[in-house]
C-alpha cells in the first residue's frame, strides 16, 4: 500500500497537462488549487498505514489476501460495506472532503 509520500509522487510522475483558469498549470500538484483535493487523498493513505484505523481503512483481499487499502476492496458481505461507510465517516471529520463514492453503490 502506499504511504501519502508516494501517492503524491504517483502524481507528480504522471506527466499530465492541466489547464486551469486560461493557462497551463506547471507544477498542478503544488497548485493550490489543487492542493484542497491532492491533501484530503493523501490523507486517506496515510491513515490506512496508521494502526489504530487499519481496521477501518484496509481489508484483506479475497483475491491475494494481501491487506490493501479499502478503497481498492471488492465487498464480500455486509460486513465490509458497514465497515466502508465508518471509513467515510472518519475522512469526512477529518478532512471535511467528499469521496464521490457512495457506499450504496458499492452495495449494489
Amino acid at each position: 500500500m502506499k504511504n501519502a509520500a508516494e501517492y503524491r509522487n504517483s502524481l507528480k510522475s504522471m506527466n499530465t497537462k492541466i489547464y486551469a483558469m486560461g493557462s497551463q498549470v506547471v507544477d498542478w500538484v503544488e497548485h493550490p488549487l489543487f492542493m484542497p483535493h491532492i491533501n484530503a487523498a493523501a490523507l486517506t493513505y496515510e491513515l490506512a498505514n496508521l494502526p489504530e484505523h487499519q481496521d477501518l481503512m484496509t481489508a484483506q483481499s479475497h483475491l491475494s489476501g494481501a491487506r490493501i487499502n479499502r478503497f481498492t476492496h471488492v465487498h464480500q458481505n455486509a460486513s465490509d460495506l458497514v465497515k466502508k461507510v465508518k471509513m467515510l465517516r472518519l475522512l469526512a471529520q477529518k478532512t471535511g472532503s467528499c469521496f464521490q463514492r457512495c457506499v450504496g453503490l458499492d452495495g449494489m
